[in-house]
């Protein structure tokens, strides 16, 4: 087929040839026939017919179907473009089907938690999975970690964590720090927010500023497990203020690691609302807030006793109890614990049961208290035995009653101890039973350290004194009473007692202390 170009024409238009018409061709305006029709070489013929062919025009290819020469239709030539199908442009779901798609599957999820007990109430708004299988698939994990269906109703939010993307990396994390499988399940129980946390944005930060307030690492694993909620914790909100008041009012800073490694909690504690309130109670009964600072040292987790629900109305017991109100700092300085425990059935048991062992009057329980808190909790079995064991020696029982309200603490040494101080004191030293009725505190004093040595020095010299004499003072005391010319009645009668200065000796880091004792009042 030839085509030949008309002047001023740039763009041939499309032309559709029959196959059995010569080719239309335009020159110049003036429409002529060719008068043979020439067929490329590319053409294929069958036997009597043409079946198809191919032409070009103007780079453009065009081929025509297979024509039967039985054909009464004319052959047209068809352009080789893909066929549009009108429907195609919808074939994607409208955004008003995805809606209600998703809003099916939703239902589906829903109804399948409810069949296993979880009420989902609470998970409008949250991504969950689109699937029941994928849902199945979560609350399986958790069923692994330990978590029940009453945990999950509990914090619901966790089934929006995915297992791969959320739950194994920080429960990864958390193993290599080195908590303990075995505890990840009370750990989530108490914490099911950490699974949503994310390992360094979240996480390793706390991490890394528990290390600076001078917990071990290897000690991390051990503050996490006790209390997992510090992970959830603003790095300079309260665990910054709460710390910086504790060295305000004299704990040590080489003590704070410990501190906060035996009682994390005390990094969730607002100042002004729970540590201060604490601190300031007590400076009101008496205690010395160096010594208050002593106290939270040795046990910090006297700062966890509610003051307003425990402490309080644990004072108001002991003091109903016939103890005098300037003996409280004492009681409290030897036996913080007398602050935290369900008191007034205690002292109530307590006096009656001493009541029933040594016949002791009410208003004399509040003395025994008074020089031995401990006594509050001290078992039955122990107070039987130790009465049974000194009137085995021979005392009276009203001789027991006396030693017992002038030293408690006979009621809770060790036993085979007193055995062998009071064996030592009938054979060795011989003196009237008496005087360890009015000096009962001499079962307190080691026997090798200081009962024999002082008793051989005093008998070489040819001394007479009483047992309080002997014993109730200092080695360098002792030294110097060797010297007396006589025996002052005062330093005979002087009986043990709790010095509250023993709390607060001075430290050897307390000069670094940049905290001034006033600097917590900008804590509110």
């Amino acid at each position: 087929m030839k085509i030949r170009s008309c002047a001023g024409i740039t763009k041939p238009s499309l032309l559709l040839v029959h196959s059995e018409l010569p080719a239309l061709t335009f020159h110049k305006a003036k429409l002529t026939w060719t008068p043979t029709l020439k067929i490329p070489g590319n053409c294929e013929r069958t036997s009597g017919s043409v079946t198809r062919f191919r032409c070009s025009v103007s780079g453009r290819t065009f081929s025509s179907k297979p024509v039967s020469s039985s054909s009464s239709k004319p052959n047209t030539v068809h352009l080789n473009r893909k066929q549009v199908n009108p429907s195609s442009l919808y074939s994607r779901p409208s955004l008003s089907n995805m809606k209600k798609e998703r809003i099916a599957n939703r239902a589906k999820v829903y109804e399948f938690l409810r069949v296993l007990g979880i009420i989902p109430d609470e998970l409008d708004g949250l991504e969950l999975p689109v699937t029941v299988e994928v849902m199945q698939e979560r609350i399986d994990f958790l069923h692994k970690l330990g978590l029940t269906i009453e945990d999950i109703n509990n914090y619901p939010l966790v089934l929006g964590c995915s297992v791969k993307k959320n739950m194994i990396p920080v429960l990864d994390y958390l193993g290599k720090l080195g908590v303990r499988k075995s505890t990840f399940t009370e750990f989530l129980r108490r914490y099911p927010q950490v699974l949503h946390a994310s390992v360094v944005v979240d996480l390793a930060p706390v991490v890394k500023y528990l290390q600076g307030l001078d917990i071990k690492l290897n000690d991390i694993p051990r503050v996490l497990e006790r209390y997992p909620e510090v992970l959830g914790f603003k790095l300079e909100g309260t665990m910054s203020t709460s710390v910086a008041y504790l060295v305000g009012i004299g704990v040590s800073r080489r003590e704070v690691g410990g501190v906060l490694t035996r009682y994390p909690e005390i990094l969730g504690m607002r100042v002004g609302r729970v540590i201060k309130p604490f601190v300031e109670y007590l400076e009101g009964l008496g205690i010395p807030r160096l010594a208050i600072a002593r106290l939270i040292e040795k046990g910090p987790h006297i700062l966890g006793f509610g003051l307003e629900e425990r402490v309080k109305p644990n004072v108001a017991s002991l003091l109903e109890f016939n103890v005098r109100k300037e003996s409280l700092p004492s009681i409290i300085a030897q036996y913080p614990e007398i602050m935290g425990i369900d008191l007034q059935p205690k002292l109530l048991g307590q006096r009656s049961l001493i009541q029933s062992i040594i016949d002791l009057e009410p208003k004399d329980f509040g003395t025994v208290v008074e020089k031995m808190p401990q006594i509050v909790s001290l078992s039955r079995t122990s107070m039987v035995k130790h009465a049974d064991f000194l009137k085995g020696c021979g005392f009276s029982l009203p001789q027991v009653r006396c030693m017992v309200v002038e030293c408690p603490q006979i009621l809770a040494l060790n036993l085979d101890i007193m055995k062998l101080s009071f064996d030592y004191f009938q054979m060795e030293m011989q003196r009237p039973l008496d005087d360890l009725v009015a000096f009962p505190a001499f079962f307190t004093y080691g026997l090798e350290s200081t009962i024999k040595p002082r008793d051989k020095i005093v008998r070489k010299k040819g001394f007479q004194c009483s047992l309080s004499w002997l014993l109730n003072c200092s080695d360098e005391k002792f030294k110097e009473r060797l010297n007396y010319d006589t025996i002052e009645m005062e330093e005979m009668e002087t009986m043990p007692s709790f010095d509250m200065n023993s709390l607060m000796e001075p430290r050897s880091d307390e000069s670094d202390s940049e905290y001034e004792e006033d600097s917590d009042d900008e804590y509110i």
